[in-house]
């Protein structure tokens, strides 16, 4: 009984600080109260907190379609106020979007009223999502390198080169090896599904060894 009465006693001393801790000062007769103390007691306001200042002007907006990209957008959004910057998240590799940016307007009032207004927009086939973020859960990186453009990699030329460079002659046959198995591979399903068909011969594919240059010694 002695651990029972120690546990409650314990309950009700919980009890009573917690209700200390949204105590508000006393109340008149003619005010109702917001609560009744489990403890006992006369009834007491819950503490009236002053409503926090919205200063979010950074907003977050998903779902973007294809080719609403900077220009599109900071052309959009304009008509609601001052920008102050924008991104859109792009492939570090290919530079293409990743349908989800982040636009800074000047004033917090306007911020708000794009957040309302433009969230679930039909864009497109696309309904927008808009969403204001708090100045706290800013990333401090968001807007590094906002000012420079992504310009993607010609991987035309770049896979040219590559074809194009001199390799050894271990590296041609390795070459001319894959190409030849290639090669078998398509014959044999060309056969399996009961065509006729001669495939040509790969020009190159029987190439000699090169012969070793002997040197007179004198």
């Amino acid at each position: 009984m002695g651990a029972k009465a120690a546990k409650k006693k314990a309950m009700v001393k919980k009890l009573k600080k917690g209700s200390a801790q949204l105590a508000a000062p006393s109340i008149s007769n003619d005010e109702t109260p917001d609560f009744l103390p489990l403890e006992g007691g006369p009834g007491r306001k819950i503490p009236q907190n002053e409503a926090r200042e919205d200063k979010a002007t950074v907003l977050y907006i998903g779902r973007i379609p294809h080719g609403f990209y900077e220009n599109e957008m900071e052309g959009f959004f304009k008509q609601f106020g001052s920008i102050k910057r924008l991104r859109i998240a792009r492939n570090k590799k290919t530079g293409k979007s990743k349908h989800f940016g982040f636009i800074e307007f000047e004033s917090p009032e306007v911020a708000k009223v794009v957040a309302d207004c433009m969230h679930n927009y039909l864009l497109f086939e696309h309904l927008l999502q808009v969403h204001l973020i708090p100045p706290e859960r800013v990333h401090a990186q968001l807007w590094k390198g906002v000012n420079r453009w992504y310009k993607p990699l010609d991987w035309v030329r770049v896979e040219r080169k590559r074809h194009d460079k001199e390799r050894t002659l271990s590296e041609h046959r390795k070459l001319v090896d894959g190409i030849m198995k290639r090669d078998q591979k398509r014959r044999k399903r060309i056969e399996a599904a009961g065509i006729d068909y001669e495939c040509p011969e790969i020009v190159g594919g029987n190439q000699p060894a090169p012969k070793k240059i002997k040197f007179d010694v004198e």
